[in-house]
């Protein structure tokens, strides 16, 4: 299900999701009729606007906050035009399971942008990368333990806070799965997180390290 208020962005998407082979069985432009078509077609994602009709400054972040409440199976991938901590965080704050963040230029991308709804349908996490990397800056003095971790271990912790997978790691930054988890583990160790080989749990671990 596709909720924004801009005909041409929900348009646009439902055509390029149609072409990925996605199903896209309603779209809305408000908030309030959002909640009521989840109640009659309870999709397997809602991909959300933040800002919607009337106020446009959260209605969307409510609406979502109001179906995870409602309907826990139903995933959600919000869209924003900005990075905007705070939102990630207060969407974060009791679960990552089923929760996407995205800005809206990473739709351009649609392999990447249709894997992440896919994760997300999975009850897996999807972060755009922007939205990581002020996680991982704001606030942190000189003695945080992320200053002990070596450039590679930088690179794996993002992506495992962006919601990926081990064998895509691997795949991205060119190195065996194998060492992947050797990174992963270094870096759990050195955060003092509880060891995980479930990658639902790991990122879970990740991003609550990085919200505290």
């Amino acid at each position: 299900m596709i909720a924004d208020d801009n005909l041409l962005i929900r348009d646009g998407l439902a055509s390029l999701l149609r072409d990925a082979d996605i199903d896209v069985v309603a779209q809305t432009a408000s908030a309030d009729d959002l909640l009521l078509k989840i109640s009659s077609y309870e999709p397997d994602v809602a991909i959300i606007d933040i800002r919607m009709p009337p106020t446009h400054t959260d209605e969307g972040l409510r609406a979502a906050e109001e179906i995870r409440r409602r309907y826990p199976k139903v995933g959600i991938l919000i869209l924003s035009q900005y990075v905007e901590v705070g939102i990630a965080t207060r969407l974060l704050s009791e679960s990552a399971a089923g929760i996407g963040y995205l800005l809206k230029d990473r739709v351009t991308n649609l392999e990447d942008f249709t894997a992440a709804i896919r994760r997300v349908a999975e009850g897996g996490s999807a972060l755009d990368p922007k939205v990581v990397s002020q996680l991982l800056t704001k606030g942190r003095g000189a003695a945080d333990p992320l200053n002990s971790l070596t450039p590679r271990e930088h690179e794996v912790l993002t992506l495992v806070a962006e919601g990926r997978s081990n064998k895509w790691i691997g795949e991205r930054l060119v190195i065996t799965e194998r060492a992947v988890q050797k990174h992963v583990t270094s870096i759990f160790m050195k955060l003092d997180l509880p060891q995980s080989d479930d990658d639902h749990r790991r990122i879970l671990a990740v991003l609550a390290y990085l919200r505290a």
